[in-house]
């Protein structure tokens, strides 16, 4: 395994790591969600990332039942906090009410005392970034969280939080986490570059577009699949981009990686990332995800790629 810095941090995480937005506590079982994990830590992953929201708190939950026995020192764990938890008009946002609530309540479903990272999960138009750069830098200074950082935010956004807390002497965002993978490349323009700018990593979520460029859908959508709920991946499920998956798994056999590994390995050919957070519904996924870590792609093959899936 290939451990990287986070940003300009000491705080190094698994250039692979394991996630649980649809699986854990939801398509998957708690016995079976803890058999991925090990295989993960078994394989060098280092990094959980969960977040409330995922199955309304269920995969932290799943995973507090798993690191229970765990050293906490061996593990980087982080969630987020925005989406609305009930009804209750404060229990949603980016709010001082809404984060000191929220972490409290993740940290108990986690059954630890502090997150690594904890990420402001969307950016909030309805509450004054200061008090979020506030609230963070109080959870710093409590000992309950070690880094923040963002998701989804764009980059005037993150450099606006970043202004705020130098001006502040604050503890500022040291991480975004943004989706990113050879469909989606949007992050390329501005997000990435403000990010290694100002000293911030990136953690990138759905680096395999949802399974779709694994190549499982190349021949149609299977019943049951992921493909028949998600309306993102339903939007990327075109002639188009099916075709360029094709070339994508010809272009893998010829350097000896499965579809999925050269897809990770061409995200971690960025150095501004940090990590590639994976799912898994089995362990075989996970063993084959983290192969990636040890893949050397050289400029030519990563040439290819960027003029395959060139953004349109």
């Amino acid at each position: 395994m290939e451990y990287r810095f986070v940003g300009k941090t000491g705080l190094r995480v698994s250039s692979v790591s394991i996630g649980g937005w649809l699986t854990f506590g939801k398509s998957v079982g708690d016995e079976d969600a803890h058999d991925i994990l090990r295989a993960a830590l078994d394989a060098g992953v280092n990094f959980i990332d969960v977040a409330d929201i995922y199955a309304r708190g269920e995969s932290e939950r799943v995973v507090g039942a798993f690191i229970r026995d765990l050293r906490r020192s061996e593990i980087v764990l982080s969630s987020k906090v925005f989406w609305p938890m009930s009804e209750g008009p404060n229990d949603r946002g980016l709010s001082r009410k809404h984060i000191f609530e929220s972490v409290e309540a993740s940290l108990r479903r986690l059954g630890t005392d502090y997150l690594d990272i904890y990420y402001c999960h969307r950016f909030d138009p309805n509450t004054p970034v200061e008090e979020t750069v506030c609230a963070m830098e109080d959870l710093i200074r409590q000992g309950k969280i070690l880094y923040w950082g963002t998701s989804m935010w764009e980059a005037n956004q993150i450099e606006e939080a970043t202004q705020i807390a130098r001006r502040r002497n604050a503890y500022a965002p040291v991480v975004e986490q943004p989706r990113y993978n050879l469909l989606h490349r949007e992050i390329e323009d501005e997000v990435m570059p403000t990010c290694e700018e100002l000293g911030a990593g990136l953690t990138v979520w759905s680096p395999l577009a949802q399974g779709l460029l694994t190549g499982k859908y190349n021949d149609g959508v299977p019943d049951g699949s992921r493909a028949a709920e998600s309306d993102w991946l339903k939007a990327d499920l075109t002639d188009e981009n099916i075709k360029k998956v094709r070339q994508l798994a010809t272009i893998a056999s010829e350097a000896d990686l499965s579809a999925a590994q050269l897809a990770l390995a061409w995200c971690l050919s960025r150095p501004q990332i940090a990590s590639v957070i994976t799912g898994a519904t089995r362990t075989s996924q996970v063993h084959d995800n983290v192969a990636a870590a040890g893949a050397t792609l050289d400029a030519d093959l990563v040439a290819r790629l960027d003029a395959l899936f060139a953004p349109v």
